[in-house]
């Protein structure tokens, strides 16, 4: 079965390589059936494929295993949580080297503190971190620092200085513009605002990734809303996690396709993401209407505490509990308050048997005890649509989760599970066991795919001078293990990963070998 390290390599003065991954099935990321070889690699990159002898520092025996590139996560959270965790814990042993941030109209740069995206990549480096990043900016966090947190139209100037922070970024190394337009304040932005900003991004060929105006009883408004801004803008266009959320709504999966598709046949350049749950995770605030989002933290406050306004964001907060199903399809996966924390990892319905309060005076409660800051699981997609998405040929796997590790703060909540397993969940679950497609389409999805859509001219695929992001499993046990009850957990079958040549995890074990970049 060999999946070690053997060292009876032949190490000269100068070998041809400093490491050769020997005997595995090579799976070059571009969808085509594997071939059996050998990759050297040096200096970060990879050098030969083929039958290549053993003049090498290190011989990795990968016979009988699968060799990747490594999987690229084109939607993530992960952001400022390497600053607890810069190995990348629950990114790296799923076989992640690319992690791409700043997603859902929220990125690290152009926030509160000032910070620009060239001031975060700098951080990063600094920091040295496990797997390579990159962000989006936020539009979101861009309005927020010119127009403000309230409901409010964007002046002409608000705009043209929008755009010129936009330009800025791009410049420093922004993919492009993300938008998260259920979450305040980029939900106050217009179309023709949005789309102002997203020529900004087409002039530099960047990624405009859009989590929709709405993921339920509006969504194919919502994309078609999407589907306009490209056209108008000329931008590349991202269609974050896809869904048709609430039962009311599963029977509209495939005409989101088809609208997709016809974007394309237009001439847009479209694709999607999908995490392969049926659940979805955001924050507890969600159930606040969007009115009574706007301004501060204080001021969501003041009305969650006003017995009036308070009495309207229940009657809304109560429909999506039915829209969803029940309160039990709601699970709270965090809570700082010392007496809130029992609730983590509870659906609402218990909840209330705990608290001895009705789902809504629960979430109350909660919210205002907690400032806000909930995060929620929630159930609410079929598996026939899930695999529908994946399945597609303008598709691709991609978490929505973030970095969190089974040691230190970042054990602290209870995230979704996507976190640690997405990947090999993708390819083992849906790919291997339920035959939604071959292990060449699945890895391309994982791959090639999310390269080509960031623009990304060296990664993605194994072919000589590209750099050495590798993963290497076992086709046969590769399985997601984290659950909603117990998400802090690796999965199986992740056997080595090299991350810009560097072996990162040796034998299934993590080498604190920090040789991510800033792409």
């Amino acid at each position: 079965m060999g999946f070690g390290l053997h060292h009876s390599c032949n190490i000269s003065v100068k070998s041809r390589f400093e490491t050769i991954i020997a005997n595995g099935w090579v799976y070059a990321g571009d969808g085509k059936a594997p071939r059996k070889a050998d990759i050297g690699i040096s200096e970060g990159k990879i050098k030969a494929i083929g039958k290549l002898g053993n003049s090498c520092g290190k011989w990795v025996d990968a016979t009988d295993r699968a060799v990747s590139p490594g999987f690229i996560d084109i939607h993530t959270h992960t952001d400022t949580n390497f600053y607890s965790c810069p190995f990348g814990d629950s990114r790296i042993y799923q076989g992640i080297t690319t992690d791409i941030g700043g997603n859902c109209g929220s990125s690290p740069s152009l926030g509160a503190d000032g910070k620009s995206i060239k001031d975060f990549y700098s951080e990063l480096s600094e920091l040295k971190t496990g797997i390579n990043f990159q962000s989006y900016t936020g539009q979101g966090t861009l309005r927020n620092r010119v127009v403000g947190s309230n409901n409010v139209e964007a002046a002409p100037e608000q705009i043209a200085r929008m755009k010129a922070l936009l330009s800025a970024e791009m410049e420093a190394g922004s993919i492009g513009l993300s938008s998260g337009l259920e979450y305040t304040p980029g939900s106050y932005a217009s179309k023709s605002e949005i789309t102002e900003l997203c020529k900004v991004v087409a002039s530099y060929n960047g990624l405009f990734a859009i989590h929709l105006r709405n993921e339920d009883d509006y969504v194919e408004e919502a994309l078609q809303e999407a589907i306009d801004i490209a056209k108008d803008s000329g931008v590349r266009l991202q269609i974050s996690h896809l869904k048709a959320q609430n039962a009311a709504n599963w029977h509209k999966a495939p005409n989101l396709l088809k609208m997709i598709e016809k974007a394309e046949s237009d001439g847009i350049d479209i694709a999607f993401d999908r995490y392969p749950y049926i659940a979805f995770s955001t924050g507890l605030s969600t159930f606040i209407p969007l009115d009574f989002r706007q301004g501060t933290t204080n001021d969501i406050l003041e009305r969650l505490k006003n017995d009036k306004t308070a009495k309207k964001i229940g009657e809304y907060a109560e429909s999506r509990f039915t829209k969803l199903g029940g309160a039990q399809n709601v699970i709270i996966t965090s809570g700082k308050n010392e007496d809130n924390i029992q609730y983590t990892g509870k659906n609402l319905l218990e909840c209330s048997e705990i608290s001895g309060l009705d789902p809504w005076p629960f979430v109350r409660r909660l919210l205002i005890e907690e400032r806000v800051n909930v995060s929620i699981v929630a159930f609410a997609m079929k598996e026939e649509n899930v695999k529908l998405f994946l399945s597609h040929r303008l598709g691709m796997p991609a978490s929505d989760g973030s970095l969190y590790s089974p040691e230190g703060p970042l054990s602290e909540s209870m995230p979704h599970p996507r976190s640690y397993g997405t990947f090999p969940r993708f390819i083992g679950k849906y790919c291997r066991d339920e035959k939604l497609m071959d292990v060449s389409a699945a890895i391309h999805k994982c791959t090639g795919l999310p390269a080509s859509r960031l623009n990304l001219k060296d990664r993605g695929l194994l072919i000589p001078n590209y750099y050495a992001d590798i993963v290497v499993f076992n086709p046969d046990t590769l399985i997601d293990t984290a659950t909603f009850s117990e998400p802090h957990q690796f999965p199986k079958g992740i056997e080595h990963v090299f991350v810009n040549g560097q072996h990162a995890i040796e034998s299934g074990e993590g080498k604190n070998v920090f040789a991510g970049k800033v792409l």
